[in-house]
């Protein structure tokens, strides 16, 4: 395995320039991984299939072809040109493209790193998103999705794709590390946050395997609520949001619907009356 790796490193360092690696060949992994991880929730919800469904309302077909034209607009002219500007401040900081691949010990250490860090830069960025000013003409264009599905992960007004790619970038950028690491912890950052906004719970999501892990429930009742009372602001873990208590209308649910039939919508509805 680790010589089909390298073998194939050495291919690709051999016939492209680690510029053309690092921006154009990491546009094209996320588009790749993107739509590959998102589009099957897509066609879930155009098929109406509900079992396993969050929530029982679906988004129309204009919304979903609005959300998809909107993507590849801002992917390909906010995305794209933030990874080619990033390449330099990547190489000031010691990303390297040349062989031998690190160890796998040096990869998972990296990127279980990347994932703390991204997820306390986040959970900040977006409360801080969720004030008035910030969320009314800027973090609104992600909410435009109260029923989310795999790709509305992306969807966002640009200056958030800014934020959200420095939170992605911050710990690479810290650590210099071999591009190889970069290109999975994307990979495992896309994958991550597609699963998060999927609008599917199944018996098998990582929530369901690791108690720290948020996963889809967790983010779906975020984007349920009004962004006073949202709460869950984590991206990938539910640590933070449990250490200051941005998780209580969440848990609150949660409590109330063990050992009753009622909807969750309903006992949602009736949170925020009661709150009000």
């Amino acid at each position: 395995m680790a010589n089909a790796l390298e073998r194939g490193w050495e291919f690709l360092i051999a016939n492209f320039s680690e510029f053309q690696l690092a921006s154009i060949g990491s546009f094209v992994i996320h588009e790749g991984v993107f739509f590959l991880s998102g589009l099957p929730y897509l066609f879930m919800e155009m098929w109406g299939l509900k079992k396993y469904k969050i929530q029982g309302k679906m988004n129309t077909q204009a919304a979903q072809e609005k959300c998809i034209t909107r993507l590849l607009l801002y992917h390909t002219c906010v995305n794209l040109p933030l990874m080619v500007l990033a390449y330099p401040a990547f190489k000031w900081m010691g990303m390297t493209s040349k062989l031998p691949l690190p160890s796998w010990k040096v990869v998972t250490f990296q990127i279980i790193s990347f994932f703390i860090l991204e997820d306390f830069v986040f959970y900040w960025g977006h409360r801080l998103l969720h004030t008035k000013w910030l969320y009314q003409h800027v973090h609104c264009v992600h909410h435009e999705y109260a029923t989310p599905f795999g790709l509305t992960s992306e969807y966002a007004h640009p200056a958030e794709i800014f934020f959200l790619g420095f939170a992605t970038a911050v710990g690479p950028l810290v650590a210099g590390p071999h591009l190889f690491t970069l290109w999975l912890w994307m990979i495992l950052r896309v994958l991550e946050t597609v699963e998060a906004h999927c609008g599917y719970d199944f018996p098998w999501s990582l929530s369901k395997i690791f108690p720290l892990y948020g996963g889809a429930d967790f983010h779906d009742y975020h984007h349920r609520l009004l962004y006073t009372k949202s709460g869950n602001y984590s991206s990938t873990f539910t640590y933070m949001d449990w250490i200051f208590g941005t998780d209580k209308g969440y848990r609150k649910l949660k409590s109330l619907k063990q050992g009753t039939e009622v909807s969750e919508e309903f006992l949602v509805r009736n949170l925020l009356e009661t709150e009000d």
